[in-house]
């Protein structure tokens, strides 16, 4: 199931709601009638368009007619339900089709339910509603599955799933996408002299300071002190941007229980460019592993990229 970038984010936002309708009269109905439901609606008209805000918005429901501009709801339903960021969002049809056979049809490429044109406005609501409940429900448990309990971002196994759901989309849209490895310095040392408990303050700290810069990337615990941020659409001139935001950040950090010490991370950085054009997510990975050792190698308190540190 996509559980969206920072685990923070989705237990915060509203309810989301996707219409894909060509017609004007139902965006304005809906829109009217389901904010009094506290959720947040958008509209579009077609069904390109309604493929790209999906995968954008993460709604909890799509409302789907069949009948649209340019491709058709079968074929926006079975796009969705393709790729593993939009797989798992209820759709419900909203049509005026009488043919049992494209009810069937729907429910078959993974539809949850079917409203017939014209309908009543409170059992669509219902339906909405009950869908919204289930969704939300679903991703609690996911979430639950798939977070590190100390730091509450994602764990290692849902960071190996999601790099290869990333370059995957990536390679298809022709859009770029960098990786951080990142952590923290002599770690073991702080552990060693303060005790493990402000070893646990230190990884909860530093995962706040990699989680809290731009809510479209994917920041989890890949093990120990070591973290991972996956930073869609940027290429690698823009993610070590982000990564010496990070460095400083966590450098200037003064601690209350020991306000004279100073600690610091190694961030090594990579993306799609660096890697062979068949190269696959296992390649990035060690791309920015490399890099990492780079950052040790030069110094640590830095942030590298090839293997090659650049300056703190």
């Amino acid at each position: 199931m996509n559980i969206g970038g920072n685990p923070q984010e989705f237990r915060q936002r509203s309810p989301r709601v996707l219409l894909i309708d060509d017609s004007e009269l139902m965006h304005r109905l809906l829109r009217s009638r389901l904010q009094l439901e506290q959720v947040e609606i958008h509209c579009v008209s077609d069904g390109e368009a309604g493929l790209e805000l999906a995968l954008k918005l993460q709604p909890d429901v799509i409302l789907l007619d069949i009948d649209l501009q340019g491709i058709d709801g079968f074929e926006v339903l079975q796009r969705l339900k393709e790729d593993a960021r939009t797989r798992d969002i209820a759709v419900i049809f909203i049509s005026a089709s009488t043919e049992m056979m494209d009810r069937v049809r729907c429910l078959d490429l993974g539809a949850i339910d079917f409203v017939a044109k014209p309908f009543e406005m409170a059992e669509l609501k219902a339906r909405v509603r009950s869908a919204i409940r289930v969704q939300q429900l679903l991703r609690m448990l996911a979430q639950r599955a798939q977070l590190d309990g100390l730091t509450a971002l994602w764990n290692r196994a849902f960071f190996d799933q999601r790099l290869q759901c990333e370059v995957t989309a990536a390679r298809r849209h022709g859009t770029p996408l960098s990786l951080i490895l990142c952590d923290i310095d002599h770690f073991k040392s702080v552990n060693d002299r303060y005790g493990h408990p402000f070893g646990d303050e230190v990884l909860a700290f530093f995962a706040t300071v990699i989680s809290s810069r731009r809510s479209t990337d994917v920041s989890c615990r890949y093990g120990g002190e070591e973290f991972a941020i996956i930073l869609p659409e940027t290429a690698a001139r823009d993610a070590i941007a982000v990564a010496d935001q990070m460095r400083r950040g966590f450098e200037e950090h003064r601690w209350r229980r020991y306000p004279d010490l100073v600690l610091t991370a190694s961030f090594g950085v990579a993306d799609l460019t660096m890697i062979a054009e068949d190269g696959t997510a296992g390649d990035l990975l060690a791309r920015a592993d490399l890099a990492l050792y780079g950052a040790k190698r030069g110094g640590r308190n830095r942030v590298s990229t090839e293997g090659m540190p650049l300056a703190a």
